[in-house]
C-alpha cells in the first residue's frame, strides 16, 4: 500500500494544487464550479463521477449561489461487506487579509503547500482519492464498497451537503470517514446555535428620547446577561477529552440609522457552541427565556428571537470504535504513534451521518490542530508529509475494514 502510494505521490500533490487554485469561497457560496473541474480531475484518474446538482431554492435556501455535490462509487469483490464513505467538503472560508503567499496559488515552501482550502478540507479530497485509487490494487481481495461524498456547503451547515445527500436516498453507507488531521481520530464534537435577537422600537429626534422607544437601550441589559452567560457557562466542562466548556459569542451587532436619531431596530448575531451533553432546542429555548425576560412589556420595544441554524453536536456511536481501531494500526506504522479517539471543539458535516445512525469518525490529513495548519486563517497550509501518511493511514484502515 506504501509503495502505491509513494509511486503516485507527486501526482496527488499535483491533484491538489489543482483543486487550491479553483476559488470556492463560501460565502458567496457559488461553488459548481469547483465542483465540475474537481470532477473533471478525477475522471481524469479513472474514476466515474456522479454529478448531484441541488435545485436551486434548496440553496437559496441555506444562503448559497450553487451547489453540485460528487459521489464516487468503488465497489469491491461481489459487494456484500460494509458499504464505507469518505467524506470532505469543498467549499472555504474566504480567504481574507493577511497572507504572505496568494491563497489560490498552490505555492509549495518547505515542505508544506500553501492555499485556502490546502488543509480544511480540499485536502481530503486527495488523501481519500489516492488512498481508493492504492486500493484498487487489493482488489481481489477485498469485499464491500468505497464511496467518495464530496461535498460543497460545509461552511453553511452541511444540510445541502450529505444531510441532502443522505435525505435523498443518494447513499446509505455503513460507515463514515469525515475529514480530519492525522495525529487523533475524532469521535465526538460540539454544535451549534446561531440566532438572531431583533429589538424592535421606535424613531425619535435624538432632543426628545422619550417620544421614541429606544431599541439600542432594550438590548443593553440583554448584551451584558449574554456575557454574564458565558462567565457562568465556563463551570461547565463536557466530559469527553478535545471538547472544554460551552461558548457564547455575540459576533455582529447592527442597528440605527443616524446619530441624532434614537435607533428603532438593533440585532444581535449569537454563536453558542453546544457540547455533546447538551441539547439544540433546550439549550435554544433556555436562552429565549434569558432574553425575553429582560425586556419588559411596557417598554415600547418588542422582541423576536429567530433562529438561524441549529447543528446538533456529534456523539460517539457504537460503531465507531471499529474505526478507530483499523486506523490504529497503520498510524503506529506510518506516524509512530498511539492513534487515541479525542473530541473537538467546532462542528462538521460528520454529524449529519452520525444524526442518521451511521457510526462516524474524522480522520483525514493535517497537523494536531487547527491553529497549526491556519485553518480559516492567513497562510493556511498542509505539510506533504502529513498529506502522504494520512493517504496511507486511511488506505490500510479500509484495506481491514474490507476483509
Amino acid at each position: 500500500m506504501k509503495a502505491a502510494i509513494e509511486n503516485r505521490f507527486a501526482e496527488q500533490v499535483e491533484f491538489l494544487r489543482e483543486l487550491v487554485k479553483v476559488p470556492s469561497d463560501n460565502p458567496p457560496g457559488d461553488t459548481e464550479h469547483h465542483a465540475l473541474r474537481t470532477a473533471e480531475l478525477l475522471e481524469g484518474l479513472g474514476f466515474t463521477v456522479e454529478k448531484h446538482p441541488v435545485p436551486e431554492p434548496f440553496v437559496r435556501q441555506n444562503g448559497m449561489v450553487s451547489v453540485t455535490n460528487l459521489i464516487i462509487r468503488e465497489t469491491f469483490g461481489d459487494g456484500f461487506g460494509p458499504v464505507i464513505a469518505l467524506n470532505a467538503h469543498g467549499d472555504v472560508v474566504p480567504p481574507g487579509e493577511g497572507w504572505s503567499k496568494d491563497p489560490y496559488g498552490a505555492e509549495i515552501d518547505d515542505g508544506a503547500l500553501y492555499g485556502r482550502g490546502a488543509a480544511v478540507s480540499k485536502g481530503d479530497f486527495a488523501t481519500y482519492a489516492f488512498a481508493l485509487l492504492a486500493l484498487r490494487e487489493y482488489a481481489d481481495e477485498l469485499e464491500g464498497s468505497v464511496e467518495l461524498h464530496l461535498t460543497y456547503d460545509e461552511e453553511a451547515g452541511g444540510f445541502v451537503g450529505p444531510k441532502w445527500l443522505l435525505e435523498q436516498e443518494l447513499t446509505k453507507p455503513d460507515y463514515a470517514i469525515s475529514a480530519g488531521f492525522s495525529y487523533a481520530a475524532t469521535t465526538a464534537h460540539n454544535g451549534c446555535l446561531h440566532m438572531e435577537v431583533i429589538f424592535r422600537g421606535r424613531q425619535a429626534h435624538a432632543a426628545m428620547p422619550e417620544s421614541g422607544a429606544d431599541a439600542l437601550q432594550a438590548a443593553t441589559p440583554v448584551l451584558a446577561a449574554l456575557y454574564e452567560e458565558r462567565d457562568r457557562l465556563k463551570s461547565i466542562q463536557s466530559d469527553q477529552d478535545g471538547i472544554g466548556s460551552p461558548q457564547i459569542t455575540v459576533g455582529l451587532i447592527s442597528g440605527g440609522i443616524n446619530t441624532n436619531v434614537v435607533p428603532e431596530r438593533v440585532s444581535l448575531r449569537v454563536d453558542r457552541r453546544l457540547i455533546p451533553e447538551e441539547n439544540g432546542e433546550q439549550v435554544e429555548e433556555q436562552l429565549i427565556a434569558l432574553i425575553e425576560a429582560l425586556v419588559p412589556d411596557d417598554c415600547g420595544v418588542e422582541v423576536e428571537c429567530r433562529r438561524i441554524m441549529i447543528a446538533e453536536p456529534l456523539r460517539e456511536l457504537p460503531g465507531a470504535k471499529k474505526l478507530v481501531e483499523a486506523l490504529k494500526w497503520p498510524a503506529k506504522e506510518v506516524l509512530g504513534i498511539e492513534l487515541k479517539s479525542t473530541g473537538a471543539p467546532l462542528y462538521t458535516d460528520a454529524r449529519h451521518y452520525a444524526e442518521a445512525g451511521i457510526p462516524t469518525v474524522l480522520y483525514g490529513a493535517g497537523p494536531r490542530s487547527i491553529l497549526e495548519a491556519n485553518a480559516h486563517g492567513a497562510d493556511e497550509h498542509l505539510q506533504l508529509s502529513d498529506l502522504k501518511a494520512a493517504t496511507i493511514i486511511v488506505a490500510d484502515a479500509l484495506k481491514t475494514l474490507l476483509r
